[in-house]
């Protein structure tokens, strides 16, 4: 089937072009409304966006084909992130398009701050020569304290370091390592606010981080700060800047983003030593062409090749590694939807061990295939996206192990589940590194391949037992297409697994459990 991306807000043509040229059909659609879009999204698997489509809940729920949401810049609150990862929706933004425009123009805002600069140009051309009214400030040997270090943050930091300011920087991810590659100093938000001559935001908006100036730490910011965000609304207590630009405690203040936006009416409109921009960070044209192409091009290796390239609710896969994890992920599904249907609900934790072959590659994609293939014995709707958090919510301790060594297959995926009753675990390789492969089932070595319909039958190793299984069989009907079997020692405990042509009835299996020294028989189905 080939891909279609519905473009639902104005983007650079070259996203188009780029979606056109790797084979994706793609409907630019600007401009819908809310009930235009959940009238058609459900016809599309990718849907690329800018700020002004609100990708919601509802929205979300009516998009029954939709993989992929791919939004050309930075910030991802116009998207319900925990509704898309709960329907399997990978959400990608592109995070490095316009960091160089959005930190040049924090630069900016910072010099017209400094300087007075709309101030002293819209008195000069109302015909008046008031020089000695605007006296501005160095930014030379000011501190500049950045709320947030990473990708937007240190470009500004760069430059900052550039005009000789000193800068100290908050951030809880920030390590001392890249705090001294950066040249800047890592503190405390309470050092910040005490030391900084300029503040200078670039963090996203999040429960941790709305409302990070609020009137209380505005109170804390060294008298006659100065304070600039091109990040995100929501992050300042807008009222609380707006009394303290009026007493003084902030000398200026210049914002491109707003609480509520379009932002026709705010309180700061009008006072003294307040600037404002209409989000204007990622406004430059290398900046609307960089974004737009990325976006579709991250769409595109996702649909076609599988790659996930930043994305917000799921691990990096790139496109050249997809196509090496594309068979693993398949034997990794297998052996936890081999798991989950012979173990039900009964899991409480997952290791998933690689070794050989596979301990080279990236691991998240083995083990969300793995929670993927284990979980969707019980729900349709559980993908590669929503598997991890489905575990987190169940509360399985899932585990990853790499091990260095080789053992009797060049490569090996091991899948050890917890339940109240102890360990029980399944292992796989791949055939001429393609082709999943089962070699071992809760200890007993057993070859086979994972298909279709099947049987899992644990018997007493017994003489006359598969001519009995082969009769039950035969006279319900059911052809048997392979037959694999283990044991664990001479007259022990074997293990069959029977691939069959079409499901098993319910009361053929009633009946297979009825025969004599058969322990437990489970229908699968792959």
């Amino acid at each position: 089937m080939t891909p279609k991306v519905l473009i639902s807000d104005k983007m650079d043509p070259k996203a188009a072009a780029i979606f056109r040229e790797r084979g994706i059909e793609v409907d630019e659609k600007p401009g819908l409304g809310k009930d235009e879009l959940k009238a058609i999204i459900r016809d599309y698997h990718g849907l690329a966006i800018r700020s002004a489509t609100k990708v919601t809940a509802d929205v979300l729920d009516a998009a029954t084909s939709l993989k992929v949401v791919g939004r050309a810049g930075i910030g991802v609150d116009n998207v319900d992130i925990a509704a898309a990862t709960a329907r399997g929706v990978v959400v990608m933004n592109t995070p490095f398009g316009n960091s160089i425009t959005t930190a040049e123009h924090a630069v900016a805002l910072m010099f017209a701050l400094a300087r007075q600069l709309p101030e002293a140009d819209a008195s000069t051309q109302a015909g008046k020569w008031e020089k000695n009214r605007f006296m501005g400030v160095e930014l030379t040997a000011k501190t500049l304290g950045l709320i947030g270090a990473g990708n937007i943050g240190s470009i500004v930091a760069s430059r900052a370091l550039g005009l000789k300011m000193k800068v100290v920087a908050f951030d809880p991810f920030l390590t001392p390592e890249r705090a001294l590659e950066l040249g800047v100093e890592k503190v405390e938000l309470d050092a910040l606010l005490a030391r900084a001559d300029f503040i200078t935001l670039h963090t996203p908006l999040t429960d941790q981080t709305r409302g990070i100036l609020s009137r209380e730490a505005l109170a804390r910011t060294k008298p006659g700060v100065r304070i600039i965000n091109c990040a995100r609304g929501g992050l300042i207590d807008e009222a609380a800047l707006k009394e303290a630009l009026d007493s003084g405690q902030v000398a200026g203040a210049a914002l491109d983003v707003f609480e509520t936006e379009p932002a026709t009416a705010s309180p700061l409109f009008g006072t003294p030593g307040f600037i404002s921009t209409p989000h204007l960070g990622a406004s430059t044209s290398e900046a609307q062409v960089n974004v737009a192409i990325q976006v579709a091009e991250q769409m595109s290796d996702f649909l076609l090749l599988g790659g996930v390239t930043n994305a917000i609710n799921m691990p990096s896969l790139s496109a050249e590694e997809a196509p090496r994890l594309k068979p693993y992920m398949a034997l990794a599904e297998k052996l936890g939807r081999l798991a989950g249907q012979v173990l039900g609900e009964e899991v409480r934790s997952v290791a998933v061990e690689v070794e050989g072959a596979a301990a080279e590659l990236n691991p998240k994609p083995i083990t969300g295939a793995v929670l993927a293939g284990l979980m969707g014995t019980y729900s349709q709707t559980v993908n590669m996206v929503n598997a991890p958090v489905l575990a987190k919510e169940r509360g399985l301790d899932v585990r990853e192990v790499r091990h260095d060594r080789e053992g009797d297959y060049h490569t090996l995926v091991r899948v050890t589940v917890g339940t109240d009753a102890g360990e029980r675990g399944v292992a796989g390789t791949l055939f001429g590194n393609k082709a999943p492969r089962l070699v071992e089932m809760f200890g007993v070595g057993v070859e086979a391949e994972l298909a279709g319909a099947m049987l899992y039958i644990v018997n007493n190793d017994a003489p006359g037992f598969i001519g009995k299984l082969g009769t039950t069989l035969g006279e319900a009907g059911i052809n048997i297409a392979t037959f694999n079997l283990g044991r664990r020692d001479a007259g022990g405990e074997a293990v069959a697994l029977v691939a069959v042509d079409g499901e098993v009835p319910a009361a053929v299996v009633e009946q297979l459990c009825g025969l004599e020294g058969v322990r437990e028989v489970v229908p699968l189905r792959f």
